[in-house]
């Protein structure tokens, strides 16, 4: 997401209670379902440039790569029904080799992502709707909320997992998504939401990606290498 000082238009009125007493309406993410099966191989990941047209409304003239910059990658994933599912991330050409390795390892350790498709999935490319949806995503032509700096998913060099329950939160205490404030409570232990020291915590840091729940003012669901 890459969060900023500025104040969206929602607020937490108080932390909600731990994943013991908390039961998520069915607004948020479902539980996942431990993976049948992740030992066979799965096919490779497959890698595709991309055009503006393809783009469609997660590009616009401006941005600061030119589609010709971008890769599109296909590659499985264990979804959070335990079933292996393939899925799309559009991403900065030089991380592909990164992206696809992570991807891999997180396939063999069976780690649940809820859904993974572009954000023009969802109207005007709006990265709300595609948190709001526990969308996995990558590339989007936008700004920092609240700033005219670009994103670094403006770049193709940040990823967002399972962002519903991996919520982004600001200084003054508002949080995005929306619909995440039963995730607030970083006690919980649901599948897929992101720790420190966590198994994609690492597979990311230890190809030197930053992630974004290190930050003072946490966004647990970003990954980034800029």
């Amino acid at each position: 997401m890459q969060c900023s000082p500025a104040t969206p238009p929602h607020a937490v009125s108080s932390l909600p209670p731990s994943s013991s007493s908390t039961t998520p309406s069915s607004s948020t993410a479902p539980s996942p379902k431990p993976p049948s099966s992740t030992t066979a191989t799965p096919p490779p990941a497959t890698v595709q440039p991309v055009t503006a047209a393809e783009l469609a409304t997660t590009w616009q003239p401006g941005c600061p790569v030119e589609p010709d910059q971008l890769r599109r990658v296909e590659i499985d994933y264990v979804g959070f029904d335990g079933q292996t599912h393939r899925g799309q991330l559009v991403v900065h050409q030089d991380l592909v080799a990164d992206v696809i390795a992570i991807f891999e390892q997180l396939h063999r350790l069976g780690y649940p992502v809820d859904k993974m498709q572009t954000v023009d999935h969802y109207s005007g490319a709006d990265d709300e709707l595609s948190m709001e949806d526990n969308n996995t995503s990558a590339f989007n032509c936008r700004q920092i909320p609240g700033t005219t700096e670009w994103s670094p998913h403006a770049y193709g060099r940040a990823i967002d997992i399972n962002p519903l329950i991996n919520p982004c939160l600001y200084v003054t205490g508002y949080f995005e998504p929306r619909n995440a404030e039963a995730y607030l409570d970083r006690s919980r232990t649901d599948p897929g939401l992101i720790h420190s020291g966590d198994p994609i915590q690492r597979a990311f840091s230890d190809r030197g990606w930053q992630w974004g729940g290190d930050w003072k003012t946490p966004d647990y669901q970003h990954f980034e290498r800029m």
